[in-house]
């Protein structure tokens, strides 16, 4: 989104500074009409498709007579389209439909290191996941038909033990609302929700990256202990001062401190976790893949394609998984790049040789196209 000040449908009215100021991670906000004349991103039929693809993310979840069944995908057969209280949830659409990716990327006013993907929820009347709350936040998009809504702030919220899904089994809903094609709810984690099909319908939900703190330093610390450029500040533990011992089976004391050294060493070492960082929230999700591309002609636009995640900090860009560091022009032009996820040809034209060099290759990689 161009300018954050700048009020908005989207967000009923709200400017996307203000909605994050009095709403993100505070209070839900319901928007009529966010996105008049919104069609699905997908059809039943693309579902169903991409439902049967080993390379996509989707479950089923079904409620026939009260018995609450959870699918993972692929799933190759799907329920009648006309047979009530189904559900097919086909995780990130955005990653298989431009359609889909140009919904989601309409929210890039969070940053890209939270954003995370956009699901559909196609279901049949009565259908849908039952009560239930999430640890991140979410924008319930409905795309085509009705659905009924009830929310509340419930803090209590005790989860059932005898489905295989997490439904809360003492739900206490505060407000219920129908959402019409266009219309949008955003709620903040926790918010204990169900919502219930009126007829067939799609939902999209945009969903957001909520590390837990265990998770991202078990995903940071392999990356820091890989860094070659920390080889020169290695060394090999040694103990000439070692007493004989009586206690064998205790663990040395000094060999505990070389042990916080060497982690205390790699977080220190300069620019080490900011690499490790960006590295890891730029990493392709598993089962994508890239085409190779073909070659960068002078005088053509770039854009990122829809599967590459780009971001950077002061001293890198990181793109799918990788670090590069940039400065001056060349960084003021990628950072652009990241930003837009497009690059005009006469910005192409003022990168350095080296920068050059580096969008050629992305381009043969798949990574970015060439726009004539």
């Amino acid at each position: 989104m161009d300018n954050i000040s700048t009020a908005t449908p989207l967000l009923g009215g709200l400017s996307p500074a203000q909605f994050m100021r009095r709403h993100w991670q505070k209070k839900p906000l319901l928007v009529r009409q966010a996105m008049p004349g919104v069609q699905p991103p997908a059809t039943r039929r693309e579902l169903a498709e991409l439902a049967a693809n080993a390379d996509v993310e989707s479950r089923l979840i079904s409620s026939f007579d009260g018995r609450w069944t959870l699918r993972h995908g692929p799933v190759a057969k799907l329920p009648a389209w006309n047979k009530p209280n189904w559900t097919l949830l086909v995780q990130g659409l955005d990653l298989h439909l431009p359609a889909a990716h140009a919904m989601l990327s309409q929210f890039r006013f969070v940053p890209e290191a939270r954003l995370d993907d956009l699901m559909i929820s196609y279901a049949t009347d009565g259908g849908g996941v039952g009560p239930h709350f999430d640890s991140y936040d979410v924008f319930l998009i409905q795309v085509h038909g009705k659905r009924r809504w009830r929310i509340g702030a419930q803090k209590d919220a005790v989860l059932r033990d005898d489905v295989p899904v997490k439904l809360i089994a003492n739900f206490k809903p505060e407000q219920e609302y129908v959402l019409e094609p266009g219309d949008m709810l955003y709620l903040p984690p926790g918010w204990a929700h169900d919502g219930l099909a009126i007829g067939e319908c799609m939902t999209c939900s945009v969903g957001f990256r909520t590390p837990w703190r265990a998770e991202l330093a078990r995903e940071l610390l392999p990356r820091l202990m890989d860094d070659e450029s920390r080889a020169y500040n290695n060394r090999i533990y040694a103990d000439p001062a070692q007493a004989a011992t009586a206690h064998p089976g205790e663990i040395p004391p000094a060999l505990l401190s070389f042990a916080r050294d060497a982690i205390d060493r790699a977080v220190r070492e300069p620019l080490a976790l900011e690499r490790a960082l960006g590295e890891a929230l730029t990493e392709p999700k598993p089962k994508v893949w890239f085409d190779a591309g073909g070659e960068l002609a002078p005088g053509c636009a770039v854009r990122l394609d829809d599967r590459s995640r780009m971001m950077y900090d002061p001293a890198h860009v990181f793109l799918n998984g990788e670090s590069f560091r940039a400065s001056g022009r060349d960084a003021r032009l990628m950072r652009s790049l990241a930003d837009a996820r497009e690059l005009g040809a006469k910005d192409v034209g003022r990168l350095s040789v080296g920068a050059r060099e580096l969008l050629s290759q992305w381009v043969e990689d798949g990574w970015l196209h060439v726009l004539a």
